[in-house]
């Protein structure tokens, strides 16, 4: 080859790498250059967001007593049966034992013998201090010891008096009278049974009284929403042994305290149920209406990224990307309420993913 050729050769060889090498670098630059993304962005708003809950409970009677003998007795009768209803006070059975009969009767005598004891000695005591206002007529000893027999007689009366009134309230013990109205759901006792207080069959009552004019619905508030219950919110439900039936009644009650266990608080509603559609045991779809916390922001729920380690919203500001941990509170339709480190007016990405790293460049 010719020396000028070779040297034209090496020169166009130096130029294309010099070229080669000025593209790589500016590719390498614009490599470092982070490129802007677009994304819907949705604001955040303050305001509580109300919405209802779907939660199980079951129905119970409102008033409800298992019926145990207070003493040993044989039954003499049964005045009802299951599914018989009674009213406050009404008998429900009678037992018999002549011991407590001779107990009482003997108490009552003891009592009358004293009260007449005590009669004699007030006369006695009252006649001689009449006496005594004439000087000389009665020894003051003697009064003394008519008053004291006077005093002594009073308190054996009044002992024998409570004997009595012990003896008395052992004797109601063999009637058995129905403490509310209600209907009785369960008999286990008929006519000449033995029973009493140590004679329990498998621990079952003589007889179960519940009161279902009225029901109790209790079911179970998760902690995060037990706050925003009020007393006396109207609520709905569903029982599945009456499909397509809704019932209404109240929050009455509220427990006041999270359960160890399940962490939630018990709630009770009271229900009419004056013409007994509804049973005590049935289960029950409960909507429950919720007000929303005043402190939360509201955001799209597709704006919640939940990771294994955290749950967190993407805010956008001054077009970078940056990750708020949340904690969630109530969701209606396609919004949530979160808690957090946000402001009302805040930039965030609606639909975020945990592609998006904290720092990107957001369009």
């Amino acid at each position: 080859m010719q020396p000028y050729k070779t040297i034209l050769y090496l020169m166009l060889v130096a130029g294309t790498a010099a070229m080669a090498s000025c593209n790589h670098s500016e590719a390498k630059q614009k490599a470092k250059i982070p490129v802007a993304k677009k994304y819907a962005l949705a604001t955040v708003v303050k305001q509580p967001l109300a919405t209802s809950l779907q939660l199980p409970g079951v129905l119970e009677a409102f008033e409800k007593v298992s019926i145990f003998p207070k003493v040993n007795g044989f039954i003499k009768t049964v005045a009802v049966d299951r599914g018989s209803h009674v009213h406050k006070g009404q008998l429900l059975l009678q037992l018999e034992a002549p011991e407590i009969m001779e107990q009482y009767m003997a108490a009552q005598s003891r009592y009358l013998q004293a009260a007449a004891l005590y009669a004699a000695s007030k006369d006695n005591f009252e006649r001689m201090l009449a006496t005594s206002e004439t000087p000389g007529t009665i020894a003051p000893h003697d009064l003394e010891m008519a008053r004291a027999k006077m005093l002594a007689d009073s308190a054996l009366m009044n002992t024998e008096k409570s004997n009595l009134a012990a003896a008395q309230v052992m004797k109601g013990y063999l009637i058995v009278t129905a403490p509310f109205d209600g209907v009785i759901t369960e008999r286990n006792i008929h006519p000449g049974a033995l029973v009493g207080p140590a004679t329990k069959v498998d621990d079952k009552p003589m007889l179960m009284l519940e009161q279902e004019g009225r029901l109790r619905l209790v079911l179970q508030v998760p902690e995060i929403l037990s706050a925003q219950l009020k007393d006396g919110a109207q609520v709905s439900f569903q029982v599945n042994a009456l499909p397509g039936t809704n019932f209404k009644g109240a929050i009455a009650r509220q427990a006041g305290t999270l359960s160890d266990r399940y962490r939630s608080e018990a709630v009770e509603i009271d229900v009419p149920n004056t013409d007994n559609t509804l049973k005590s045991g049935m289960y029950a779809e409960v909507t429950l209406p919720v007000d929303g916390s005043a402190k939360a922001v509201v955001v799209p729920g597709s704006a919640v990224v939940a990771s294994t380690e955290r749950k967190y919203v993407v805010v956008v500001k001054d077009h970078h990307a940056k990750w708020i941990d949340v904690q969630e509170g109530n969701h209606h339709n396609d919004s949530t309420e979160v808690f957090g480190n946000l402001h009302e007016g805040d930039q965030v990405i609606a639909v975020a993913t945990d592609e998006i790293k904290e720092g990107a460049i957001i369009d």
